[in-house]
């Protein structure tokens, strides 16, 4: 080596001679501002995100005191109880095996701590898995907030948690003991670690757990990630890497699991996807729960789902960058597929709508001159609905467990009770509301799945509601002692309850939208 570069190598080393140190310049790359702030900017509108999340989540879960659908009970709380207080009702879904144990299983440990140091009354049995529902989606919130923080500059930041926050739907359902809702915020979650690009906090540890999770607690959520999956594959360098060291270790061992804990709940080898996809898919079972145009979606469900945020998501979509192109076609392709299959719900596509709002966020940031306006006009049209429908629609299946508790007071009643629901089935909660073995019956309504002598008892009641109860209850010593019904089924079996000297104890508000079985009030008549 020449003495000319051996001067430069000493030189730089810093070695036989001093020299000034070196002076490192600042840098003002767009990548070293944006790791800077998403660091130190914790606060939006004034208030530390987490807090604000954490506490409006809250207000959320308390002010949201209605029922959506039956399996927002009858899919976890009811099964959470009957797992550690060996008591209530268990659907025709897990005699077939077509649901798995691991969502209710996050309940059952909570409901297991509270049995072990006595605290198990209803108002936590009932309250405390919803708290715990609350805290997952404000932490999806903060998510979702720092996700976008590291893609745009902080205003698209605050309007994408701003729409995501004022969202009717979202207030609706992110509290509630759905599957739906557990898989929304698990892809919340794992969309803040997919690997889009730009993204500095990509993770594909991460984000396949809980996508792997999502589709153990509900195998729809494949149908979500599908899109995903295969744009990751595509842009991936080293594929049989990601194949051999992320995807399969992963959903093997999540899979296996699962598989434990159903085995070990079910008493037997079941593997719950497989009968999932087999009942729903290939039998078509779904459509024993109704069936709507394929356009439903399309011309409905989509827009009652996204709501007022409607136009700001398609302004997003022209002005969005090319990098989120992929969430669109996740959009597109869920909504496309959910469409193909006769049974639609509303529900099935609320794990799409964190992806929506990204799209309205970035739409408000670039609006300059109404965005005030635009914004107030937002918060005030979904707190109307978000209000209405979280606070006075469909509260009376609720309540009315509140008026029947009382029964679990045996000091007050001086026979058995025995309550019999002629209502639509699974229209209200049942044991996991009560906490009580009192002796409680609904109508029961399984699909026909070929076993012999199938009957819809809930169907044969309606046809002939009298000549069911007459036939059902031919000695007076068999009847109940109380009787729970929809206000429109009143008229028609008023003989069977003058007869036997039934009288209403309680009327309790429902719905103001009364349709077909389902009245505007609950009666519930007692026998004298």
């Amino acid at each position: 080596m020449s003495s000319t570069h051996m001067e430069k190598l000493r030189a730089r080393m810093n070695f036989g001679h001093k020299v000034e140190p070196v002076k490192l310049r600042k840098r003002k790359s767009q990548l070293y501002i944006n790791e800077d702030t998403s660091s130190l900017n914790t606060a939006v509108y004034g208030v530390n995100v987490t807090v604000l999340c954490v506490v409006f989540r809250l207000v959320n879960c308390f002010l949201v005191q209605t029922s959506f659908v039956p399996d927002e009970y009858w899919q976890s709380l009811e099964v959470s109880h009957y797992m550690v207080f060996n008591y209530g009702h268990l659907t025709w879904e897990w005699s077939a095996g077509i649901r798995g144990f691991t969502f209710p299983f996050f309940f059952a440990f909570i409901y297991k701590i509270l049995h072990l140091i006595r605290y198990d009354t209803v108002f936590l049995l009932i309250w405390l898995p919803r708290i715990l529902q609350a805290l997952l989606a404000a932490m999806a919130d903060v998510k979702l907030y720092t996700f976008i923080h590291t893609l745009e500059c902080p205003d698209v930041a605050k309007w994408t948690l701003f729409c995501q926050m004022c969202s009717w739907f979202t207030w609706y359902c992110c509290t509630r003991t759905l599957t739906n809702t557990m898989e929304t915020t698990l892809t919340t979650l794992a969309l803040c670690y997919y690997p889009l690009p730009g993204s500095k906090t990509h993770s594909s540890k991460k984000y396949l757990s809980l996508v792997a999770l999502a589709i153990i607690v509900r195998p729809t959520a494949l149908i979500v990630w599908l899109p995903l999956l295969v744009s990751h594959f595509w842009r991936e360098e080293d594929k049989l890497r990601l194949i051999s060291h992320r995807c399969v270790p992963i959903g093997a061992l999540t899979l296996v699991i699962s598989t434990i804990i159903d085995c070990a709940f079910y008493g037997k080898w079941t593997l719950v996807q497989f009968n999932f996809i087999k009942l729903n898919i290939f039998h078509g079972v779904s459509e024993f729960y109704g069936s709507h145009p394929w356009h439903w979606y399309f011309t409905q469900g989509f827009a009652v789902v996204v709501g007022p945020h409607l136009p700001f998501f398609l302004h997003g979509c022209t002005v969005a960058a090319k990098r989120y192109r992929i969430l669109l076609v996740a959009v597109g392709w869920t909504v496309a597929v959910y469409s193909l299959l006769a049974h639609k719900e509303f529900r099935f596509i609320y794990p799409v709508l964190p992806f929506c709002m990204v799209y309205c966020g970035i739409s408000l940031a670039h609006l300059k001159t109404w965005r005030k306006t635009a914004a107030y006009g937002l918060l005030v049209s979904n707190l109307l609905p978000a209000l209405y429908t979280g606070l006075i629609h469909q509260r009376g299946t609720l309540d009315v467990m509140g008026h029947l508790h009382k029964l679990c007071d045996t000091t007050i009643t001086t026979t058995q009770p025995d309550v019999l629901f002629l209502m639509p089935c699974h229209s209200t909660p049942f044991y996991s509301h009560m906490h009580c073995p009192v002796r409680m019956r609904f109508l029961e309504c399984p699909p026909d799945l070929g076993v012999e002598g199938y009957s819809d008892e809930a169907d044969g009641f309606y046809e002939e509601p009298l000549h069911w109860l007459r036939n059902a209850f031919p000695y007076k010593s068999s009847l109940p002692t109380h009787l729970v019904l929809f206000d429109v089924l009143e008229k028609e079996i008023s003989a069977f309850l003058d007869g036997n000297r039934y009288r209403r104890t309680a009327q309790i508000f429902h719905s103001h939208v009364p349709e077909g079985r389902v009245g505007r009030e609950i009666f519930i008549y007692e026998r004298h």
